[in-house]
């Protein structure tokens, strides 16, 4: 058979790729416009570095001025509203703004130690020793609370002479607390004038309040060991006389009554 005829083929030239280099001239390409900072390593970089300490700077600052907030706001665990200031009340007591505890404050005092606490009314001062060892738990409360100003601004709502003092309840009503309700302690100090103790519902078996306290007027022995006495006048009895009488389960209209400026506690 006749052979056929080879056909000779040209071998095209092909193109060879180093790598790390560009065809052309991609390499004399300048970036335009806004990409020219891209191609500029060292102001990309001080731009960079300035970015950087700028959000540091307004970390910083935020950071402190929450510190700053935390600072200046009260000092309660779990507080959702604000006591108003000493000097701030309303008819029924200081109900427009009072704070709020998730629970009761844990134990900060020494039993060991004498405290005295010294009420300011608009009457006069009411100086008290605080019965720490035998109600530690309603002294250690009530310490809190005074620290905590919320007793500023609070009314004797309940003065009925010869029986009770009440106060402590912010909303003026008699039904108003911190949040949260203390376990009875049983003390062993007779209710007699002069004694201050924590306020309870009347009904047995149940919690004490947890912040409504009343000074004794004058001896109330069927009180005995049903309520909790954590505190003894030093001096200030003539101001208890002096308080406004008020009795809101009887009067449908009674009058502001006697406003607690503050309360101090000292340890020694």
């Amino acid at each position: 058979m006749p052979r056929k005829k080879q056909t000779v083929q040209t071998q095209k030239r092909r193109k060879v790729y180093t790598p790390g280099q560009l065809s052309g001239d991609a390499t004399q390409v300048k970036p335009k416009g806004a990409f020219k900072v891209f191609s500029n390593y060292k102001l990309f970089a001080v731009i960079g570095a300035v970015v950087l300490i700028g959000g540091f700077g307004i970390s910083a600052f935020y950071s402190n001025t929450s510190k700053n907030s935390a600072a200046k706001s009260v000092r309660g665990q779990g507080v959702t509203k604000a006591t108003p200031e000493a000097g701030v009340t309303s008819v029924t007591g200081a109900q427009a703004a009072i704070k709020q505890y998730t629970a009761p404050p844990a134990m900060g005092i020494d039993p060991n130690k004498t405290y005295t606490a010294t009420i300011k009314t608009e009457k006069g001062d009411i100086v008290v020793q605080l019965l720490s060892k035998e109600a530690p738990d309603a002294v250690n409360n009530f310490v809190f609370l005074a620290n905590d100003h919320f007793y500023d601004g609070v009314t004797f709502f309940r003065v009925i002479p010869g029986f009770v003092a009440q106060t402590g309840d912010p909303s003026g009503t008699g039904s108003g607390g911190p949040g949260y309700e203390l376990p009875f302690e049983s003390t062993t100090t007779p209710v007699k004038a002069g004694t201050l103790a924590v306020a309870k519902p009347d009904r047995a078996g149940t919690a004490n309040s947890g912040s409504q306290f009343f000074f004794a007027l004058s001896d109330i022995p069927t009180q005995d060991g049903k309520a909790t006495v954590f505190g003894t006048i030093v001096s200030g009895q003539d101001v208890l006389q002096q308080l406004q009488e008020r009795d809101p389960q009887k009067e449908q209209d009674p009058a502001p009554g006697t406003r607690i400026d503050s309360v101090t506690v000292t340890s020694s």
